[in-house]
């Protein structure tokens, strides 16, 4: 039963298990929980379902409890990592889910652009923080995002993940590692054919991605950054713009 109190979760899609496609835990066995809204825009945005309000109606709004028997149906009630994803996951309350499903084993991973900071951050496995470059057409404040590190404290493991479409974008990675060099940092070649808003099946154009790719190997390796990992966005690869894989 949902309390007067409880705060719900707005829900773009559940889906799983599949693969970790990007960053970090690439290839790793995940179900993904994808919230819907979020505070940017950015101009390549490949999950405008769970960004542009114009889809608030498909959002569901989710009591921890619901969303958790979904988890546990699509995992087979097996423990593995749930990737909080959105739009931007740190909107939403779920601290709670968090609670309730390291009770039962699982990990949590969340990746954000980091212009929100939560307490529950520090209840997190994993943190992934994406600030957005120069390409995306928003600015970051690296303010928000240093409160999203002192809020994450020594709970989740941290990892810097960027998107990179060309030069600028490079330059901005290497202004973010130098800020913070502690953290690991993976760079991943921009996918420059969205979905259109109502085709998830957009065809994707795999050999400019795999040249932008290319691109950033040969810029990594002229400019000797040798700790920095470059991945690809596996899904994209294999899937496509399909959703829910």
């Amino acid at each position: 039963m949902i309390t007067q109190k409880e705060a719900l979760v707005r829900v773009s899609e559940i889906f799983g298990p599949t693969i970790q496609g990007e960053g970090p835990l690439i290839g790793l066995p995940t179900v993904f929980v994808r919230t819907g809204g979020c505070d940017y825009r950015c101009a390549w945005c490949d999950t405008l379902h769970a960004v542009d309000s114009k889809y608030r109606d498909d959002w569901q709004p989710m009591s921890a409890d619901a969303i958790w028997q979904q988890v546990t149906q699509l995992s087979g009630g097996k423990p593995l990592v749930v990737s909080l994803s959105g739009g931007n996951p740190a909107i939403q309350p779920l601290g709670p889910l968090i609670n309730r499903g390291h009770g039962e084993g699982y990990r949590f991973a969340l990746e954000t652009q980091g212009s929100l900071a939560k307490d529950w951050f520090a209840d997190l496995d994993y943190l992934v923080l994406s600030p957005k470059p120069p390409s995306s057409g928003m600015q970051t404040d690296w303010a928000l995002f240093e409160r999203c590190l002192i809020a994450a404290g020594s709970g989740p493991q941290l990892a810097l993940k960027i998107v990179v479409f060309d030069d600028a974008d490079f330059a901005y990675a290497r202004d973010a590692h130098q800020r913070y060099p502690h953290l690991p940092v993976y760079l991943q070649p921009g996918n420059h054919t969205p979905p259109p808003p109502d085709d998830d099946h957009a065809t994707v154009d795999i050999d400019g991605v795999m040249d932008r790719m290319l691109s950033l190997v040969e810029k990594v390796s002229a400019d000797q950054w040798f700790d920095v990992r470059v991945l690809p966005q596996l899904h994209v690869l294999l899937w496509g713009n399909k959703r829910g894989v």
